[in-house]
């Protein structure tokens, strides 16, 4: 087929301008055709951004590789981008891990973002009454792994937290639900007054409250956690400051649609290390070596006739299964976020409930929170944080302790079915450990804590000043009520009823102002507070019951009563003034001061204290001889000087007071006193100066990043009892007397170890070493052996006999312990008088440990996630009270992996039977331990799945918790602070618990 085309003859004007249209034609034919082309390579491609739980991720920067094609995640995490194909997209979002992914067709993707192994220089961190960048700060201040906190789950945050920040122990001494842990920074300034770090909420001061804790704070509703370790840091809290200072911010709304989410978890305990008890067969056998061992003859195999009838049918008791459970425990939270640009809430509902390994001890808790943030108009801002926590440790409790003694062929049971009082009739010391499970018992609090702020930025020739006012409020009730009747041995039944609360408010004022000219920056900070505390308490007691079915519901129905109430009332003042100013960012000074009055200071002083720090940092990465290393991503010296305080003692301890007592007088009992305490009116703070070294670095893209920091602490005027002569009615007194001297090494190491695109493994230790001793004490360089404090010793020791082993027939003792003899535990005469008595007593070791550390590895793979952290606590040694039990041995049962000297077996480890331990010696031993602490696996399931189940985000999660301890410490566990019969609370005889937990979070669209 042919075509012909023609066009018509013109004129030469007209064909240069026909001439120019048809070109324009062809022109726009081109480069519609190429628009068209260039549209049928491109497609819409979306996708959500999550975090490594499944939550979704608002804000994040979403940005075609080489192009300015971008765009952000909505309040969903949803993402929409046109862009070529095949086609590379960078994710970012601030405290992230930044992604690259190559993407060659049209997927609904699902990327998940991991925090950062180290937070990027650009992040802001909570420090004292502000915020800064992580580039400016110049003090020594931790901040918690994020992972700690959203991927372990834990019905206590501390729990997460231990091991994972250095200079941080956190100590568990006893596993009791709802127990709080013991708590420390830096190790220990102070020998008598407290130890424990100051712990804010949201701007407001927790541990001021008698009674709350940290426990009341939800784990799931908890952003971040920052720790203070340094007087830069510190001393913006004064007298609050030197024991460091924790920063609790809880999680608030952001910009866009609501988002509910829900994380639930259930799971089951047990005991991680049982110390078993000897079996029925090394039982008998242990009486026949005691009979032996102390020269008695034996007429029956065992201890007590009540045990007979058990023994010869066969019939044994477990007494640790009696006692003991399967602990179960599940927590399930809901939250509710969102908000406006004006209006941001966030709202948040947790049930916990835990039933614990031992019979009748359980713990449940519930928590509601609400925070808001309003901005009213441009200039003026108002919010609050509040919430509402009720903790619930109710029930009679069993007796582990107990449990351990029994016979195996004791009696568990009556023949009427009721618990035997004395399974090992006839002998009284030892009741049956079930019988708390037959009282009854009320233990709860109530924490209502409501926090409201405003905040006025103002504009104009005034611009970067803000005013912000906070106000903080808490109110605490307490009940607790017992009854204890026939069942538990109390012939007459006792009943009592305490209720208590607390009341404290707590007002600041707060002036900032922000100044940027040129290369300098300069921020103010200034402060006005007061705080206030009453604590009231009555109790209510009776006894004498007609029967047990009243219990403590009406005391008035008791022979006899008593009562008996306390009231106190604590009032501090505060100003501070804080000055940060920096040059190019590269330069950094900040100046603080802090005056503090507290009512618990003596009369005669003004009742007042000034606590001033100045610190120093230089980011050296941004020096210009420092542009072409480019492996340096940060390096940063810091140095900082300064003085925090420590008020360290209860109300009233400076006024001198008189204890109310009954005597009778003329047949009438009358009310009389006696001398109470005697006060000293000019006792102040104690006082610590600190010197802190500090570097920060990041090397190869920050696949390497940490910090060093050293430290030196000393603290004077500490605040001790100085001994008098009891002539004048009283015993002591405090005083300002004495020195102590704090120094230490931390060491935070976070590394990338391989970062592909489908796999990535991620490393973070920690490592802290303390040392900490006595410079003087009371002035006259002596040491106070009846505490145990010695001068240039650590403040905590084991000072005691050396044991050498035990005294074998036929060696001779008389040169070295003239009354042993062979069974007896061997010691060295350190003295060479030939005899061993309290001079041949010697420092054997420390309570606290020489160093701790932590390590966690993070494996990521597609969507799977998977985190081993193992602690280790070093250089500590304790005493051991499951190794002895001095003349109890032959009329109890024992554990199992405790020997005993005889003279056919020769054991040099253990004594005989008959030793009874006349000399008290502690048995101390190695507390050291290595754990595996925790495991967690995860899997984030991916959008295509999600959307088909109508979600935003899901997670299921594994955790296993305590799961391996290596140690050389014969007991329980090498944490746990164990009681002997007859001393310390038995109820806290807990032992660590391994847990298993199944989890999972769901986000909704």
């Amino acid at each position: 087929m042919n075509y012909c085309f023609t066009f018509p003859i013109v004129g030469k004007n007209k064909s240069k301008r026909f001439s120019r249209i048809v070109l324009s034609f062809f022109l726009a034919s081109f480069f519609l055709i190429s628009i068209s082309a260039n549209a049928q390579n491109k497609i819409d491609i979306h996708g959500t951004v999550v975090d490594s739980s499944g939550a979704p991720i608002a804000g994040v920067s979403v940005l075609q590789m080489n192009s300015k094609v971008g765009t952000i995640t909505d309040a969903s995490g949803h993402f929409e981008i046109a862009a070529k194909l095949p086609s590379s997209l960078i994710f970012s979002y601030i405290g992230y891990e930044s992604q690259t992914i190559e993407v060659r067709k049209n997927d609904n993707l699902q990327i998940v973002l991991r925090k950062s192994n180290a937070a990027s220089l650009n992040d802001v961190i909570v420090v004292g009454y502000g915020t800064q960048k992580k580039e400016d700060v110049t003090g020594a201040i931790s901040s918690v792994p994020q992972s700690r906190l959203t991927e372990i789950p834990s019905t206590n945050v501390l729990q997460s937290v231990e091991g994972s920040v250095p200079g941080l122990t956190i100590t568990n001494t006893s596993s009791v639900p709802g127990k709080q842990p013991d708590i420390m920074v830096r190790g220990q300034n102070s020998i008598a007054a407290g130890s424990g770090p100051y712990i804010v909420v949201d701007g407001i001061p927790l541990i001021q409250t008698q009674g709350s804790s940290i426990n009341d704070i939800n784990p799931n509703d908890i952003a971040s956690i920052q720790v203070l370790k340094d007087a830069s840091a510190t001393a913006i809290y004064g007298v609050r400051g030197s024991n460091g200072v924790i920063l609790i911010t809880t999680k608030r709304g952001k910009t866009g649609k609501p988002q509910i989410r829900y994380n639930g978890y259930t799971g089951i305990e047990n005991i991680a290390h049982i110390l078993e008890p000897r079996s029925p067969a090394e039982y008998i056998q242990k009486y026949a070596d005691y009979l032996s061992a102390t020269g008695q003859t034996q007429t029956s195999p065992v201890p007590n006739y009540s045990e007979l009838p058990n023994y010869n049918a066969g019939k044994t008791t477990n007494w640790i299964d009696a006692t003991t459970q399967t602990g179960i425990m599940q927590d399930h939270n809901l939250t509710v976020s969102g908000g406006s640009d004006k209006v941001k809430y966030y709202v948040g509902g947790e049930y916990m409930d835990q039933k614990g390994v031992i019979k009748g001890y359980q713990y449940k808790r519930v928590n509601i929170r609400s925070n808001l943030d309003i901005d009213i108009t441009s200039f003026l801002k108002i919010g609050m944080s509040s919430y509402l926590t009720s903790n619930n440790y109710d029930g009679g409790r069993a007796n582990l302790l107990l449990a351990t003694a029994m016979s195996p062929y004791g009696n568990e049971y009556n023949a009427d079915g009721s618990y035997a009082i004395y399974p090992m009739y006839p002998e009284l010391l030892y009741v049956n450990p079930l019988l708390g499970l037959t009282t009854q018992q009320i233990n709860r609090n109530v924490n209502i804590n409501g926090n409201a702020y405003a905040e006025v930025t103002f504009p104009g020739v005034l611009k970067g000043l803000k005013y912000r006012l906070n106000t903080g409020y808490i109110y605490f009730p307490e009940r607790s009520a017992s009854y204890t009747g026939r069942a538990d041995n109390d012939m007459l039944g006792t009943a009592s009823i305490t209720n208590a609360h607390t009341n404290n408010y707590t007002i600041e004022n707060l002036l900032y102002y922000d100044k940027n000219w040129g290369k300098h920056h300069l921020d103010f900070t200034g402060l006005y507070s007061a705080q206030q505390r009453r604590y009231i308490t009555a109790t209510a007691g009776a006894k004498g019951f007609v029967n047990d079915i009243i219990s403590f519901n009406n005391l008035g129905a008791g022979a006899t009563q008593t009562s008996s109430s306390y009231s106190d009332r604590y009032a501090s003042n505060s100003q501070m003034g804080r000055i940060n100013y920096n040059y190019a960012n590269r330069y950094l000074f900040s100046l603080t001061a802090r005056r503090d009055g507290a009512s618990v200071m003596g009369a005669h002083t003004t009742k007042y204290g000034i606590f001033p720090s100045a610190a120093f940092g230089w980011n050296i990465n941004k020096e210009k001889f420092m542009q072409n290393i480019s492996f340096v991503d940060n390096l940063k010296l810091r140095a900082s000087y300064g003085k925090t305080g420590n008020e360290g003692i209860a109300v009233y301890q400076t006024i001198t007071t008189e204890n109310a007592v009954r005597y009778p007088f003329n047949g009438v009992s009358t009310i009389g006193v006696l001398a109470g305490n005697l006060g000293n009116a000019n006792l102040h703070w104690e006082s610590t100066k600190t010197l802190n070294l500090g570097v920060d670095f990041a090397f190869l893209n920050n696949r390497i990043s940490g910090s060093i920091d050293a430290y030196k602490n000393n603290t004077y005027d500490l605040i001790l009892k100085r001994s008098l002569p009891i002539i004048t009615g009283y015993s002591s007194v405090l005083d300002n007397i004495g020195k102590t001297k704090n120094q230490g090494i931390e060491l935070s190491l976070n590394t990338q170890n391989i970062a592909g695109n489908l796999f990535k493994w991620e490393t973070s230790i920690v490592f802290s070493t303390n040392r900490n001793r006595i410079v003087d004490l009371y002035g006259d360089a002596k040491d106070d052996i009846g505490n145990r404090w010695f001068i240039g010793k650590p403040i905590g020791v084991i000072y005691d006999y050396k044991m050498l082993g035990v005294w074998q027939t036929g060696e001779d003792p008389s040169q070295v312990d003239p009354t042993a003899k062979p069974g007896d535990l061997k010691f060295s005469d350190i003295n060479g008088d030939h005899q061993i008595t309290a001079d041949d007593k010697v420092i054997l070791g420390q309570t606290t440990p020489k160093w701790t550390g932590g390590i966690s590895n993070t494996f990521h793979y597609k969507n799977f996630n998977l985190n081993i952290f193992i602690q280790t606590v070093q250089g500590v040694m304790k005493n051991d009270p499951d190794l002895s039990y001095a003349d109890e041995s032959g009329r109890r049962n024992t554990p199992a992996v405790i020997g005993y000297w005889t003279p056919t077996n020769g054991n040099n480890d253990f004594p005989s039977l008959a030793y009874n331990n006349t000399r008290g010696y502690g048995w101390a031993r190695n507390a050291s331990y290595t754990r595996l602490k925790d495991i967690t696996l995860s899997y984030v399931f991916s959008q295509k799945i999600v959307d088909h189940l109508g979600l935003a985000g899901l997670t299921i999660y594994a955790s296993g918790k305590n799961l391996y301890t290596d140690t050389k410490w014969i007991g329980w566990d090498p944490e746990d602070n164990y009681s002997s019969r007859g001393s310390g609370d038995w109820t806290n005889n807990y032992p660590l618990t391994r847990s298993y937990v199944f989890g999972i979070n769901i986000s909704l669209k």
